[in-house]
Formats: structure tokens, sequence, C-alpha cells
């Protein structure tokens, strides 16, 4: 049985809400909240750092979200209040999902967002959101894949 919410609890939630603040972060959220892979090709370019800006700012949101989810996973943070809080997480996922297994395979990292990914699917509640979120982004994805690309 999961363990009741504590203030504590509370405490790390808004301490979470306040990072996501933070002005560089806001800047990484921004960019990232506009980018949309058609590919694991286009997330490999990223992370192979063609364009260093944006890979510290894809860096800095995957690596918030994997912190977050292993606050939880580790049972440092209430599951249901860190639910509550918001969907930020899945919508992070769902961007990158599709290519998941091709991105750990090509960069040989077998465990690369493996606390999202676990934290996210682990429970009905959680599967059912990510497969919101990924219906989403195939929309967004069939926008974007229909625009000029630079």
């Amino acid at each position: 049985m999961m363990k009741s919410p504590t203030p504590e609890d509370a405490q790390i939630i808004m301490r979470l809400y306040d990072l996501r603040r933070e002005a560089e972060m806001r800047k990484a959220r921004h960019w990232f909240a506009r980018f949309w892979p058609l590919a694991s090709q286009d997330v490999a370019q990223v992370l192979d750092a063609l364009n260093p800006q944006e890979n510290a700012w894809f860096r800095q949101v995957t690596g918030y979200w994997e912190m977050a989810a292993s606050f939880v996973l580790r049972g440092v943070l209430n599951e249901e209040l860190f639910f509550d809080s918001g969907g930020e997480m899945w919508f992070v996922l769902a961007k990158i999902y599709p290519f998941l297994k091709e991105i750990r395979e090509k960069t040989q990292l077998p465990t690369y967002l493996s606390r999202i990914e676990q934290l996210a699917t682990r429970t009905e509640e959680g599967r059912a959101r990510l497969e919101i979120m990924l219906k989403r982004a195939e929309r967004q994805r069939t926008g974007a894949a229909s625009e000029p690309r630079s």
C-alpha cells in the first residue's frame, strides 16, 4: 500500500515547481515544447550537440524529469501527489517514446530515460495518461511533418 502524502511531499512538489520556473529552465521548456522529432535521427542530432544550446536544453528538460521520476520510484515523493501535480513528464516522454528503443540502441545507453518510462507506465493511470499524450503528440508530429523543414 502506498504511503499517504506528507507535508514534506508537498514541499518537494512546490520545490520542483519552483525549479521549472527558473529562467534557463523556462527557455529549455519553451524550446522543448516546440521540438517535434519526426524520427530518431532528429533526437540523435540534438544529442550529438550539432546545436550546443538545443543539446543543453534537451538534457536539462529530460534530466529534470528523470530526477523527479527517481524521487517517486525511490519512495522519496508520493506517487499520487506527483501524478496530481501535472502531466508535463508524460508530454516529454510522448515526444520521444516512439523512438526511444532506437535512441537507446544508437547511443548505447540501454537505460536512457528509463526512470521516466518506468514511472509513466507502471500503473494503469500512468499508461492511460501516456496513451493520451502519445495521441496528442502524433497529431502535432503530423502537423510538423507537413511544414517545411529548415
